[in-house]
């Protein structure tokens, strides 16, 4: 049985420490956070430097002010007596094995039998942590290894030793699933667990093959990211984003811990460039260069043959295009050094993953959890070679000379995963397919879509009927919305009616929920000159988002990743949101030149009215949010701008979304019918064009930005209208159309929204 954790203490206030500290506080548990005493003023300098890493704002460890009120700094020699009552102690020290037996030796000492402690080691087997503690010890101690930023990697390992109680497993798994919001994987005790057993597996043989085949970073990163399904980051940008030198010292210790007889060592070593690198300072992003850094003219790129950096020209190769379409397998078909590159690596990779059974265990579902949750790839490498074809690998490695693995070859002629008894099931070494069993309350739609048959379906969303209730799916590239995906919506909303259905839940398992609507659709309409095809496209994805709102069932948005712009509208026009904690949300349009057109300016300024019953605060809260194109990095933040209401809820782990807004279905109360709204017109819609030409006169804003905001003050005020006028909800959604077409009209926003589809970011104009 499982113990409740109310107190918590970190020992070690590094990365990795303050960021477990962080995510304790984030979910609402006391938890002191210590380090060595300093000498000085501040006895805690190294807790409160840990402490600060949480504020990064690009990569925040904390969720709220209130989390962080929940941090408690000390240090081992003053504070070492607030551990004697606390439920869980996580250490997160130097790799060094005798600091960390000394420490647990003062540890026991002042708890009793209780007290769950833990390490975060990636490296050090349990069983040398634990030699020569007493048993009592080894009962309650287990390894938590946890992936850096904690608050967003998704992954924990949770390792056993041969002594640990099971109510120790069990509190672990249970308040690390539950309150972290961890995807638990159970590990055995062998070398790099699974998460980077694998991972750093895949990256250093995806960097010696790009060298041996001479590619550069930029092509390597291209065909080693999403057209793998593995993030864009790639190889050489994710060795910059790590840092060579500490990915170098990474690769060391898995060799170092790694038999003889592994696969991994052929790939240990760097390659003989970054030797010279890291000597050179050139240790990536911390270092301001690496493979890539940002030069006078923009980004640059190493010439790995000189060592020099030239211009970064942005590739768009259309194997790697064409691969994100149609499949990882498209990549294996191509005869050019690319395919060649995808096939080294993918099959190197995969056939590694599979030889790791039975070492790590007989399941091969935490290997695919650990690669997912653990670094972000879309498919795990089972799922992976179901897509190419277990075959196809087994066949192409023979006739290269090459042995596949043995459970490899147990899966000739058949898949890793199989639908056969109307449950995901999985192959178990030397076994048949097992049915997957996932803790109660979870449920992830990637694995339930598999054993169910769409009711529509096309390229950019699907929806099914599940638990007696429709469940709609984007499934384009980033989820980005267009006429397609407003038809499946608009069909399963009105559906979902007809067949009696208990309610409509719009979710995915995509790292992002939406990152709005597709700017392509946009940019063919300006270059056509197609304004009636751009207005009739944004009265379509209106009267779409207004037909959830209207209907007779309730609609529930069950969110995770970023909801922004078109996204956010469809978020916002939902009964209920059931969002994840680090769900980012807002609408960010004015970035590239035009207003939220699909409700999101009208729903803004309803909310705030709601939240301030006046509506002048209303319509300077919303021109202000709007203009600024603010995001909330959070629910708690989303809540503070009204994005979000009191009645909507944040989870933890994103894997309980779905299951959690199934179960409340019935006990949702539609939105009640908007009002129509006393409109503040044309004093106030002055003032505001007023306060943006003050703001542009003191070089805050651009011209075109305040084009713009002009436009939002159009909307939320009425523009020059006679204060008090009445506006429908239709009269705001007329207006926000208005105002897009006229913004759509113009060189500038045509500027932006090109060199955002062309160079990754928009002109500030």
């Amino acid at each position: 049985m499982s113990q409740t954790i109310k107190k918590v203490a970190v020992i070690g206030a590094g990365t990795m420490g303050a960021g477990i500290a962080g995510q304790v506080a984030n979910a609402g548990v006391e938890v002191w956070l210590l380090d060595l005493a300093s000498e000085g003023d501040n006895v805690n300098a190294v807790a409160q430097r840990g402490l600060e890493r949480l504020h990064n704002p690009d990569s925040p460890g904390l969720m709220s002010k209130d989390a962080e009120a929940r941090i408690h700094i000390g240090n081992i020699r003053d504070d070492f007596d607030q551990l004697a009552d606390c439920d869980w102690i996580a250490e997160a020290v130097v790799e060094r094995l005798d600091i960390k037996q000394d420490l647990y030796r003062r540890i026991e000492a002042v708890t009793d039998d209780k007290v769950i402690i833990t390490s975060n080691t990636s490296t050090i087997p349990i069983s040398l942590l634990t030699e020569g503690m007493s048993p009592a010890f080894c009962e309650r101690f287990a390894i938590t290894h946890f992936f850096n930023p904690v608050r967003f990697m998704r992954l924990l390992e949770l390792v056993r030793g041969e002594h640990t109680r099971q109510d120790v497993m069990d509190t672990l798994d249970a308040f690390c699933e539950e309150r972290l919001g961890k995807g638990v994987v159970i590990c055995a005790d062998t070398p790099g667990f699974l998460g980077n057993r694998v991972g750093v597996f895949a990256i250093q043989c995806a960097l010696h093959e790009a060298v041996k085949l001479g590619l550069t970073p930029a092509e390597a990163d291209a065909i080693f990211g999403r057209p793998m399904g593995i993030p864009k980051t790639g190889v050489f940008g994710l060795y910059d984003l790590i840092g060579i030198d500490l990915m170098a010292d990474v690769a060391k210790s898995l060799e170092t811990i790694l038999p003889a007889s592994d696969d991994f060592h052929q790939y240990a070593q760097p390659v003989p460039l970054m030797t010279q690198m890291i000597a050179n300072g050139q240790t990536g992003n911390k270092g301001g260069q690496g493979f890539y850094r940002d030069g006078d003219q923009g980004r640059e790129m190493l010439d790995m043959a000189t060592n020099s950096y030239q211009p970064l020209q942005r590739l768009q190769l259309p194997l790697a295009l064409q691969a994100e379409a149609e499949g990882v397998a498209v990549l294996l078909q191509d005869n050019s050094d690319y395919g060649q590159f995808a096939w080294r690596v993918l099959s190197s990779t995969l056939n590694y993953a599979a030889h790791l059974l039975p070492e790590v265990g007989n399941d091969l579902v935490p290997i695919d959890d650990a690669m997912k949750l653990g670094y972000n790839w879309i498919f795990g490498p089972f799922e992976l070679l179901d897509q190419i074809g277990v075959d196809y690998v087994i066949t192409r490695m023979q006739n290269e000379g090459r042995t596949p693995a043995p459970f490899l070859l147990q899966a000739q002629n058949q898949r890793f995963y199989a639908t056969a008894s109307g449950k995901l099931a999985s192959l178990r070494y030397q076994g048949g397919h097992t049915d997957i069993v996932r803790t109660a309350g979870v449920l992830r739609f990637s694995e339930l879509r598999q054993t169910l048959t769409p009711i529509n379906t096309n390229a950019k969303a699907s929806w099914w009927v599940y638990d007696n209730a429709a469940i709609v799916e984007f499934h384009s590239k980033a989820n980005a919305l267009d006429s397609e995906s407003m038809a499946i919506l608009r069909d399963a909303t009105e559906q979902a009616q007809a067949l009696g259905l208990s309610g409509v839940v719009v979710h995915n398992d995509a790292q992002h929920f939406s990152c709005g609507v597709n700017l392509v659709a946009f940019r063919e309409f300006f270059e056509a000159g197609d304004w009636t095809g751009m207005d009739n496209f944004l009265n379509d994805f209106q009267q779409t988002v207004l037909t959830m709102r209207q209907c007779k069932l309730p609609v529930v948005a069950a969110c995770a990743g970023m909801s922004i712009g078109g996204g956010f509208e469809v978020v916002l026009h939902a009964d209920k949101v059931i969002c994840h904690a680090n769900s980012v949300m807002g609408l960010v349009e004015s970035g590239v030149g035009v207003v939220p057109g699909g409700g999101g300016c009208k729903e803004t300024l309803y909310r705030w009215f709601e939240r301030t019953g006046d509506m002048e605060k209303a319509a300077w809260k919303a021109f202000m949010n709007l203009g600024y194109g603010r995001t909330a990095t959070s629910p708690l933040e989303a809540a503070e701008q009204a994005m979000i209401r009191s009645d909507d809820q944040y989870l933890m782990n994103r894997d309980r979304i779905l299951s959690t807004a199934l179960g409340q279905l019935t006990a949702v109360t539609k939105t009640a019918a908007r009002e129509p709204l006393q409109m503040v017109g044309q004093p106030a819609f002055e003032a505001m064009v007023q306060w943006l030409e003050d703001a542009r006169g003191k070089g805050l804003l651009t011209t075109h930005e305040c084009t713009v905001g002009t436009e939002m003050a159009r909307i939320v005020t009425g523009g020059e209208i006679e204060p008090g006028t009445m506006m429908t909800e239709q009269d705001l959604f007329n207006a926000e159309r208005a105002s897009f077409l006229r913004l759509a009209k113009t060189p500038a926003t045509q500027e932006r929204i090109v060199s955002m589809l062309d160079l990754g970011s928009p002109v500030r104009n």
